[in-house]
């Protein structure tokens, strides 16, 4: 019935259906460097600072966040989804001596920290 609310199960189906179906969307970003760090800025709505992860590799950042909830609806219009987020993007050279991260208002803040590339890291934001 369409008035009928879905349920948990309901959710939890069709969160589990889209998440299969959809690929990862591709996230707009801004980047800029600062005189310590690469600055990567990318809007990603609707997840939590636990829902994201940011990747260290060499020579690029990484940064990706499953799909938080897809409720069973009938949209009239469905542009996005909340989550199944994902982007790579190219580390210029001098950068990749660290890894900070935070998402506050939809909005995370990547810094890769200037200097030689130590080691690979895997962080989630700070809230």
């Amino acid at each position: 019935m369409a008035d009928q609310l879905p349920t948990r199960d309901d959710v939890i189906e069709s969160t589990a259906l889209t998440a299969h179906e959809m690929p990862p969307q591709r996230v707009p970003v801004n980047a800029y460097e600062t005189t310590g760090a690469y600055v990567i800025v990318a809007p990603i709505p609707a997840v939590k600072h636990d829902d994201v992860v940011v990747q260290l590799r060499e020579g690029s950042v990484r940064f990706y966040a499953e799909l938080r909830s897809a409720g069973p609806r009938d949209f009239t219009i469905h542009e996005w989804e909340y989550g199944g987020y994902e982007r790579e993007i190219e580390v210029p050279d001098g950068f990749g001596a660290g890894l900070e991260a935070t998402l506050h208002n939809g909005q995370l803040a990547i810094r890769v920290l200037r200097g030689p590339a130590t080691e690979q890291l895997m962080i989630h934001p700070s809230g």
